[in-house]
């Protein structure tokens, strides 16, 4: 196992996608979610929910890559990473608004808990056998940071909404599919959704915290 860093990762520094066309998929996000979306010099898009990035959108082969924030930048599997400077989501951060994300979610096999416990510092939970939460903090004040799902599919970003069935409707609309259903879960009610391109990714509804419930009596808020 690798090492356990000396400053665990507490949160997410940003959220980036990866698509053959990023425009229009920028636009189905923005639209979606409500993001002022800038475009940038190097062909990316980002979207903004106030002064917080709630995504990035560049050229590539589909994928999500999440980037949390630590003392040492790096690349990891499964296209994350981490890089310096202030968590904008996570835990610690303030409780996310409609549109931003939320929670990240492995899509993975409990063997790969050694793996993202040793790389970024956390402290394993698996409450059912079936689902993993990973930890960061000491003592008393140990908050859920991200969590690993059973299953094949690499990291899913979840975004807030504050009406699932509305923002499914609407999804659809814009040319996304419905994957799985609402339906309420440890998390909260969720639903997972393919944007036009096909990439995955989860809506929580009106969560009260980074992780919906998971962290409902921790949350840091604005």
């Amino acid at each position: 196992m690798p090492g356990t860093p000396d400053s665990p990762a507490r949160g997410v520094r940003r959220v980036e996608l990866s698509t053959t066309h990023p425009e229009p998929i920028a636009e189905f996000y923005a639209h979606l979610l409500g993001w002022v979306l800038i475009a940038e010099p190097d062909g990316a898009f980002t979207g903004w929910v106030g002064d917080r990035l709630a995504l990035r959108v560049h050229p590539g082969d589909p994928a999500w890559h999440v980037v949390f924030a630590g003392a040492e930048p790096r690349d990891l599997d499964l296209g994350a990473a981490v890089d310096q400077g202030r968590v904008l989501h996570g835990p610690w951060a303030p409780r996310p608004r409609p549109g931003e994300p939320c929670w990240v979610e492995l899509m993975g096999e409990p063997a790969d808990d050694d793996y993202w416990a040793g790389e970024l510092g956390w402290q394993v939970r698996d409450p059912d056998g079936e689902f993993t939460l990973y930890d960061t903090g000491t003592g008393d004040d140990r908050r859920p940071v991200a969590g690993r799902l059973t299953a094949r599919g690499g990291w899913t970003c979840y975004f807030a909404v504050p009406d699932i069935t509305a923002a499914l409707a609407e999804a659809t609309d814009m040319g996304g599919a419905v994957l799985i259903g609402p339906q309420a879960v440890p998390t909260g009610v969720v639903a997972a959704v393919a944007d036009p391109a096909g990439s995955v990714f989860a809506l929580l509804e009106d969560p009260p915290g980074w992780g919906g419930a998971w962290c409902a009596t921790h949350q840091a808020h604005a």
